[in-house]
């Protein structure tokens, strides 16, 4: 068992008293990791080892200073060093284990330190922290994957919520402990939250549960599992058919029928520690917990591998909101406005409020029916106060017809789908309460005659007609899993080539779009609308041309839009990830809207527009795919060098040095060469260039011709057989595109985080590898153009992610880029100057790397005020008005677009001439 964490921060507190403020030499390192991994009651060596070699990008052995297998990976640096760097290595290795095929070893985790800071990186949900040693006892929680703890923990900003999950989670660990898991344990603990519930909100007496528990069971916890089978039954059992002789707490229990505890459990052995643990739950208010965030509250106490490996995000309340306002709220609550005036439209409305059903088909614990059914329900309570709100109800049963058989849901785990029921139920009783304070009569639903129809089913594997007749649908709504296409499991693959049978290149496409193209299939030839949130992969790079061109063919348009914003979660963790709201229909939607949120991430600016493109602008449905020359006033773009070596022609500076000393007539064989990331952060690295160098030359060199040897031998033991044919010219690059004048470099690879991709003019004595794109002869126009706000409102719209990164592309943002169409010499003169101002700038920091200039938080004021006016001087060789904001940029980009294509489509579909 792991020690306990007030011993932890015991040994915290002893670590960085004897670490933090003293100098220290690098030869210490190893016994400050030994000494760091026991305040945790680790002994280092039975997890991590120093000193992991793995083979880096350049093909040489590298050394990883600490390494846990599928964990951790440390970077240790002298005191004082860049802790960036540090990370910038650690990542290195990340990659070097992902291309040497060790991808069950990657880590999650990233730790750099000077001895007086430590930084700790989470690559999977993308945070990061850094803590001076002094305050490490403060923040030791933050490594709590190193005993082996899980950490229970919901948005910081609700303590309630945080509390309610310490204390379920508490309940959940100890009982699985005991051996009582699995599907029992889920069970279980569904029950044993129905009760606590039940108990705080007049669905059972005040206390009730409690009461029995605390008045009736020993305390040593032995006959507690015993007793609650009995409660449970007890809750299964109408009034009419309990035994006589029941005790009577157990009598006056309500008869909650339902289903939810009809199953034959086995009883869960207790303690005294897990007795106490249960009533430790029976004392928190759970009436302050709403039902929406029962899903997110389970799934937080669930193993997160579970919870990733299923591809389940769960979204805070506030996001729910803005798809279900968008898709039917708004438009309910208008209406309603409008009729509340008229008794007879106002009941017909009524009327059709209970007729309303939703569908999602990737419920998960049910957060969005639960939100909506919420929301519905008190939308009907306002419209009950205006239809009886003067008159004497009798009756406040036959008040409400709205009811939770209007909620339809399909999830693949049977636990959630469960809680989903359950939070429904739950919802319902919060608002019968609402119903009857706001009419003096008591109205509880008890025992349960309806309930929600959830499926535990594949949603893909199903015909989703089946759970909800299309006829009867109203909505479709939802936030199906997020799963990029590269890491798609094997029966997700299989579950997408099915799916996607018919739509080309469907390989590209992620997880969520399973669900539109089913949504599609579903409600063809109906009324029914459609929202989902996605990642906001779905409308960039090539994945809209794949999915979108096959949408737009099936008759789909798009109602409203909420361009990308930072997604919220409520489940442990909060994830980072950018997602969009789409909303659907197969025809014309009425009020199309966009939401955009680039000037104010909490309350977007709403937009009318008469279309949405695929693009979530306002614009035509057109797609930009693959194009393989420029659109239009473009340079020609091509890919830098690739070695195919192995390693072996590429060096850093110690190995020229060491080459050189040896061997100094091979100083002018050895080239400068450039990847992304050497390119980016300034890192020096070298090339045997032998490109029209004489053999006579070289073949001298027994260094040179060692390495040259390597490659030969490399490329003959290589599966392929382009690499193989490769080893008969060893001495080459396997692919040389080397430009033979000055040319513009743009890094295939570059970060989200950046204002402007970074990009710098290169001489042909400089080698550029493939993650880089030259552009041959680009004058200072050419340069200013693509560094531009212009040109990057495009990027940011049409190329592809690397995880969040940018993923440069030629044939599909290059290509497709509209360039000014009619600048006049002046205005091209003017971008030429100011794109040289930018250069200027850039020289006036010779020690700082285009990483350290393009950092934001680091940008020389100069460069910024340089870039802003060569923005301006871009912006005016398209229009003399200026552009308030990317999405006005990319819609007008995406307007010359159409012009400068519409000609190309027209030929391509003109028909040809009979004789």
């Amino acid at each position: 068992m792991p020690i306990s964490w007030n011993e932890i921060r015991h040994n915290a507190v002893a670590f960085s008293k004897e670490w933090a403020d003293v100098a220290r030499e690098d030869a210490e390192a190893k016994s400050f990791w030994d000494e760091f991994f026991a305040v945790f009651g680790i002994r280092r060596r039975t997890v991590a080892s120093f000193e992991e070699p793995v083979k880096n990008l350049s093909g040489n052995w590298a050394y990883i200073d600490l390494f846990w297998p599928g964990t951790l990976i440390v970077e240790h640096k002298s005191r004082g060093k860049s802790l960036k760097k540090a990370e910038s290595q650690a990542l290195e290795y990340v990659r070097a284990l992902k291309d040497a095929g060790r991808d069950d070893e990657i880590p999650r985790y990233i730790i750099v330190s000077d001895f007086a800071r430590i930084a700790l990186h989470d690559l999977e949900e993308n945070t990061s922290v850094e803590i001076e040693l002094g305050e490490l006892y403060h923040q030791v929680d933050k490594f709590a994957f190193i005993p082996g703890y899980r950490q229970h923990k919901l948005d910081a900003e609700d303590p309630v919520n945080i509390q309610a999950v310490e204390l379920l989670g508490d309940l959940h660990d100890v009982l699985e402990a005991g051996g009582y898991s699995g599907h029992e344990l889920e069970r279980f603990l569904v029950r044993i939250l129905f009760c606590l519930f039940a108990e705080d909100t007049a669905l059972f007496e005040r206390n009730a549960f409690t009461l029995y528990i605390e008045n009736h069971t020993a305390p040593d916890g032995s006959d507690l599992g015993i007793h609650l089978g009995r409660l449970f039954q007890v809750l299964n059992t109408p009034s009419d058919r309990r035994q006589r002789n029941l005790l009577e707490e157990l009598a006056e229990l309500p008869y909650v029928n339902g289903d939810l505890f009809a199953e034959a459990l086995s009883f869960a052995e207790f303690n005294r520690d897990m007795r106490n643990r249960l009533l430790s739950c029976c004392r928190f208010d759970w009436s302050r917990i709403s039902p929406a965030v029962f899903g997110s509250l389970f799934q937080s106490v669930m193993e997160p591998k579970e919870r990733r490996q299923i591809g389940a995000h769960y979204t805070s309340e506030r996001d729910i909101l803005k798809l279900v306002r968008s898709l039917f709220l708004d438009e309910l609550r208008a209406e309603f406005e409008a009729v509340q005036g008229n008794k007879k439209k106002l009941q017909a409305f009524h009327d059709k409020l209970g007729r309303l059903t939703f569908f999602d088909p990737a419920c998960g614990c049910g957060n969005f029916l639960v939100v909506t059914y919420r929301e519905l329900r008190v939308l009907e309570l306002e419209v009950l106060k205006k239809l009886h709100g003067r008159q004497k109800v009798v009756n406040v049963h036959d008040l409400s017809c709205v009811d939770v058989d209007a909620m339809y849901g399909i999830e693949i785990s049977e636990f959630p789908a469960r809680i989903a029921e359950v939070a429904l139920w739950l919802v319902d009783h919060q608002m019968n309460q609402r119903l009857s304070e706001a009419f003096g009569l008591y109205f509880v639903r008890l025992p349960l005659q309806k309930s929600a129809k959830i499926v535990h089913d594949n949603a893909l594997r199903i015909e989703w007609r089946d759970v909800l007749k299309p006829e009867q649908c109203s909505y479709v709504l939802g936030n199906p899993p997020f799963v990029g296409a590269k890491y798609q499991t094997a029966e997700q693959r299989g579950e997408m080539a099915q799916i996607a049978e018919n739509v080309k290149n469907a390989g590209l496409l992620d997880y969520v779009t399973a669900w539109y193209l089913k949504a599609v299939d579903y409600i063809q030839g109906t009324n029914i609308r459609v929202a989902f949130v996605s990642t906001n992969s779905i409308t960039q790079g090539e994945q809209v041309g794949v999915l979108w061109s096959e949408l737009l063919r099936r008759g789909i348009h798009i109602g409203f839009a909420h361009r990308t914003f930072a997604w919220q979660s409520e489940a442990r963790g909060k994830a980072h990830v950018h997602v969009v709201i789409i909303g659907f229909a197969a025809g014309e939607m009425d009020r199309k809207r966009i939401y955009d949120y680039e000037t104010d991430e909490e309350n977007p600016t709403v937009i009318p527009a008469k279309n949405i493109s695929p693009y979530l602008v306002e614009g035509p449905d057109v797609v930009v795919v693959n194009r393989s020359k420029p659109l239009s006033n473009g340079k020609e773009i091509a890919f830098g060098n690739m070695p195919n070596d192995n390693g072996h022609l590429l060096m850093s500076s110690e190995e020229r040095n060491a080459i050189i000393k040896n061997e100094p007539l091979a100083k002018k064989l050895i080239r400068r060469i450039y990847s992304a990331g050497d390119f980016i952060d300034g890192v020096p690295r070298w090339c045997i260039w032998l490109v029209d160098v004489e053999p006579s030359i070289y073949r001298r060199m027994p260094e040179v011709m060692m390495r040259i040897n390597q490659v030969r031998k490399s490329r003959t033991a290589s599966k392929r057989k382009t690499t193989q044919d490769l080893a008969s010219q060893p001495a080459l690059f396997g692919e040389i595109r080397q430009p033979k004048k000055r040319f513009l470099v743009i890094p295939k690879t570059s970060s989200e985080r950046r204002k402007y991709i970074p990009m710098a003019f290169f001489e042909p004595d400089v080698i550029v590898s493939s993650e880089l794109f030259t552009i041959e002869g680009a004058t200072n126009y050419h340069f200013g153009v693509l560094t531009s706000s212009m040109h990057m409102a495009w990027v940011r719209q049409v190329c592809g992610r690397l995880k969040s990164d940018y993923r440069y592309s030629a044939k599909l943002v290059y290509n497709n880029y509209p360039w000014p169409e009619s600048a006049t010499d002046k205005q091209k003169t003017a971008v030429e100057a100011k794109a040289q101002a930018v250069l200027d700038a850039r020289a006036a920091f010779p020690d700082s790397s285009l990483g350290d200039l393009y950092d934001p938080l680091t940008m020389p004021a100069k460069l910024v005020k340089a870039h802003t006016q060569l923005d301006r001087a871009v912006e005016l060789c398209y229009r003399a008005k200026p552009f308030a904001t990317d999405r006005e940029r990319v819609e007008f980009l995406f307007g010359l677009y159409e012009k400068l294509t519409s000609p190309l489509t027209a030929a391509l579909k003109k028909p040809k001439r009979g004789r």
